[in-house]
């Protein structure tokens, strides 16, 4: 698992801050949008150490005394969220269905607990330690939004207008877009997946498609997704037409008459080699016949991946890997 130390520059105004890390799940793309004295970050860390590597990334180039007063969260799920408290005084925006998610997902002190129940000879438990047991979740103090907004927002960074869109629900209840027009940019957040098969908490998957079409509509030069490397253009198109696929199978499946977990077995069996995190497939099935059969209840983010890790139990590690904690770091300007 690489964790950057610099942000890569998009252009002299956008810097991202890329993990890049196929096949693990919470280290997400975070992205600062700068312009004279002014700054602005859409998502941050799931953790207080990525939180602290990112600022020390984020003030090797921001210039002195500019500080990041201004967080967007492009949705609620802690590696885009958890580390919205280590920008004390900072202005949190997101969606206002953003706040439904916020309810959903385990908190760190939740996860926190849950890793510590956590069984070897449990294959349940081994999962989540080989993906969420590298993270230390301490020291974490949630930060929800402190303004929100519904369909559009203008904010103004320096002499940039940075647009926040709303486009969901499709990754979540209350996910957003950011468009930087004067740079050609947006920031997809998890509408937009590469490198592994995504994960859609709330969906249908008709408006994951309707999000990127919305990203396309923006004429992008670059699209910063939620998880993998910086696209265009082509690469959102092939991602739709992957998603609006697995859509179309997954309702002849469901017309065909076979229950969740089978249709679920077909995708795992029908699965594009290249992809990894093949097991959430099971939490798309699952996603999608929610809205099919009219489920109306808030889905449980922990019963859908123990339900993807019972029908995908060759995704599970042989042994469970030792928990690690990164070590400490200050903040880079206290």
């Amino acid at each position: 698992m690489r964790i950057p130390t610099h942000l890569a520059e998009i252009n002299p105004r956008v810097f991202a801050w890329l993990p890049d890390s196929p096949g693990t799940w919470g280290m997400a793309n975070c992205i600062l949008i700068t312009s004279g004295s002014a700054s602005l970050l859409v998502d941050t860390p799931y953790t207080a150490h990525l939180t602290q590597t990112l600022k020390t990334a984020a003030y090797q180039v921001l210039p002195q005394p500019a500080e990041i007063s201004t967080v967007v969260n492009t949705h609620a799920n802690g590696d885009h969220s958890y580390g919205n408290g280590l920008f004390p005084g900072a202005e949190i925006i997101s969606t206002e269905a953003n706040l439904r998610h916020l309810c959903v997902e385990p908190g760190p002190d939740q996860l926190e607990a849950l890793l510590a129940r956590c069984q070897p000879e449990d294959p349940f438990g081994r999962y989540l330690l080989a993906h969420f047991g590298r993270y230390d979740y301490r020291g974490l103090h949630l930060a929800p939004p402190t303004r929100t907004f519904t369909d559009h927002l203008e904010v103004t960074v320096g002499t940039l207008t940075v647009e926040l869109i709303e486009v969901g629900p499709a990754h979540t209840a209350g996910d957003l877009i950011v468009h930087v027009a004067d740079d050609g940019v947006v920031c997809a957040g998890d509408v937009l997946f590469i490198g592994d098969v995504p994960v859609h908490w709330a969906g249908p998957l008709s408006q994951v498609v309707d999000a990127c079409q919305q990203i396309l509509d923006l004429h992008p030069r670059v699209v910063v997704p939620g998880h993998g490397s910086l696209v265009g253009p082509e690469e959102v198109r092939r991602y739709m037409e992957y998603v609006a696929g697995l859509r179309d199978r997954i309702h002849t499946l469901h017309a065909e008459g076979l229950e969740v977990d089978q249709a679920s077995q077909v995708l795992l069996r029908e699965r594009r080699p290249d992809l990894g995190l093949w097991e959430r497939l099971a939490v798309l099935t699952a996603t999608e016949y929610r809205h099919l059969n009219d489920v109306s209840e808030p889905p449980s983010v922990v019963q859908a991946l123990q339900a993807a890790v019972r029908l995908a139990p060759e995704s599970v590690p042989e042994t469970a890997p030792p928990r690690y904690t990164f070590p400490a770091q200050r903040d880079p300007r206290s």
